[in-house]
């Protein structure tokens, strides 16, 4: 099917062009969103009559959405959601989902804005692009947490599965001066002495032989 694009469509073309696409691709997306007309004579002469009033309504939300861009520049969302121990969400996170985020943090963007070609099922930080104008792409990070605390880990880079270990400690680490220090240090060889003393075999002592008369 022959169009006319209204506004820019990636990988097609800019306002004004008239391009070939798949039937099913105009009926279904292109036409109902109001991305283009089909290209006919009529639909032509329209366009060619109106053509500065598109451009200029174009040129004004491009600068509305350059606009809410610096705003929403380095904003990130926290998602909470139940997983297993591997990460694996019991669920996933749609571009709903991130949409109706943005929209409690006071951003107000539809989830057709959302440009996420599948869903998201593990824990951890997503660049989500969202497209605020055919020619204004900004990206957002979806923080996936199983908490609050966790997301705060993943936003500072951290590792919300690794293990804890426990640190090792010198005897010098619990005192104050070197004196003390020193004592404690000398009482717990001491004590480590006496234990492997208690806990060696005693030594069977000789036995004299008698004298004969």
């Amino acid at each position: 099917m022959d169009i006319i694009l209204l506004e820019r469509v990636t990988k097609l073309g800019q306002i004004g062009d008239v391009v070939t696409v798949k039937n099913g691709y105009a009926r279904n997306f292109l036409l109902p969103q109001r991305k283009a007309l089909r290209a006919t004579k009529a639909n032509m002469a329209v366009f060619e009559t109106q053509r500065k009033e598109i451009e200029a309504d174009n040129l004004k939300a491009k600068s509305e959405a350059e606009a809410i861009a610096k705003k929403m520049d380095n904003v990130s969302v926290i998602l909470i959601r139940q997983a297993g121990e591997s990460g694996q969400l019991f669920g996933s996170v749609s571009a709903r989902d991130i949409s109706l985020s943005l929209e409690e943090a006071g951003y107000k963007v539809g989830k057709n804005q959302i440009i996420l070609n599948r869903s998201l099922k593990v824990l951890g930080l997503y660049d989500v692009a969202v497209r605020l104008h055919p020619e204004v792409d900004i990206t957002v990070v979806a923080n996936i947490a199983r908490s609050a605390e966790e997301a705060e880990i993943q936003a500072a880079g951290g590792d919300v599965d690794a293990e804890v270990t426990e640190e090792e400690f010198a005897v010098e680490d619990f005192f104050e001066n070197e004196e003390d220090a020193e004592a404690a240090a000398t009482a717990d060889a001491e004590e480590e002495t006496l234990v492997k003393e208690e806990a060696a075999p005693a030594e069977e002592a000789p036995v004299e032989e008698e004298k004969s008369e």
